[in-house]
């Protein structure tokens, strides 16, 4: 039988896989994301991923500065001094460790550390030319502003903040803020858009695969859509996964668990996608809340995507039968 041919190999030898943790809970509406790095310690995320072969350094968590005042200009912006206090100490991380040759996983944690996390992978992506995209992968668009935000909760605004949506003056120091170009956002996945997010979502370029279309088409051909666009450019992938883009019934643990989430394999065949484009350069890992989790379900069930995403295959790549993790 003949064999299908091997997608390239981009990353070799593999780069050092950085954890950073991130244990930011202020930006969510309930306590407990702050135990989240620790949990995916816990259930076993760097040895599963060293099982892989591939080197890994945990660089442990990110300590907040002092809590900055202020507030947003305009709106309603819940524990900003907070949210600011972390997220610039995370960026500098972030772009450390990329400069540093490393593949940087931030483990969280609430949304919200996004801000500083993508904002550090931009900063990176800047010095060295590279054209940055994201795949936010979420039931939510997270496309709020002060403004906008019926809650206030501030981890419901990441994509508009790294946008340079207005509102955000002062969260990040002016001098280290550096954002995404809107066109290279692509949302994946979302089935609870608040209506102020709509209406600025359908101006600004972001693409949006929601549930609809994933229902329609499967997960397969809009990836595709998105990795030739981030090949083509020859770009720096970052992925910011929420628990809360996997169906409840899979992954319990998150404070705003909507029905209808990807599936076991939906989930499973992204990460595989990703993994062999070869262009996935960063990745959060977002909202784990085990203070409402199943037995560590969720826990595990992000190691397993985390997995996947570096490497691990039902059967060995080379046609051989055995399993690689």
């Amino acid at each position: 039988m003949r064999k299908s041919p091997l997608p390239p190999i981009l990353d070799l030898p593999p780069k050092t896989l950085a954890l950073i943790g991130a244990p930011l809970e202020r930006g969510a509406g309930r306590r407990g994301c702050a135990m989240g790095p620790a949990m995916l310690r816990t259930a076993g995320l760097a040895e599963s991923l060293s099982a892989l072969g591939r080197p890994v350094e945990d660089r442990g968590d990110v300590a907040p500065g002092a809590s900055r005042g202020g507030a947003p200009a305009v709106g309603r912006a819940n524990h900003w001094g907070d949210v600011a206090a972390f997220i610039a100490p995370l960026s500098g991380a972030v772009t450390a460790a990329l400069e540093d040759g490393r593949t940087p996983i931030i483990m969280g944690g609430d949304h919200a550390l996004s801000m500083g996390s993508v904002n550090g992978v931009a900063a990176h992506c800047c010095k060295v030319g590279r054209a940055l995209f994201v795949l936010w992968l979420d039931a939510h668009a997270d496309f709020n502003t002060p403004e906008t935000s019926p809650s206030g909760n501030m981890h419901g605004m990441s994509v508009a903040m790294l946008c340079g949506e207005p509102g955000f003056d002062g969260l990040l120091p002016q001098a280290e803020r550096v954002g995404v170009t809107p066109g290279n956002v692509h949302l994946f996945g979302q089935r609870s858009v608040d209506s102020g997010e709509r209406a600025l979502l359908a101006g600004r370029g972001i693409q949006v695969d929601d549930m609809r279309r994933i229902d329609e088409f499967g997960v397969v051909a809009p990836l595709k859509e998105i990795i030739a666009r981030v090949d083509a450019a020859h770009g720096h992938l970052h992925v910011s996964l929420d628990v809360d883009f996997l169906d409840p019934s899979l992954a319990p643990g998150v404070g705003t668990a909507v029905p209808g989430g990807a599936t076991y394999r939906e989930a499973h065949l992204i990460m595989e996608m990703l993994h062999d484009c070869g262009r996935v350069g960063s990745l959060d890992l977002v909202e784990l809340n085990p203070f409402l989790d199943d037995r560590g379900a969720s826990a595990k069930m992000l190691v397993d995507l985390t997995c996947s995403l570096f490497g691990a295959r039902i059967v060995d790549p080379r046609g051989n039968g055995r399993q690689s993790a």
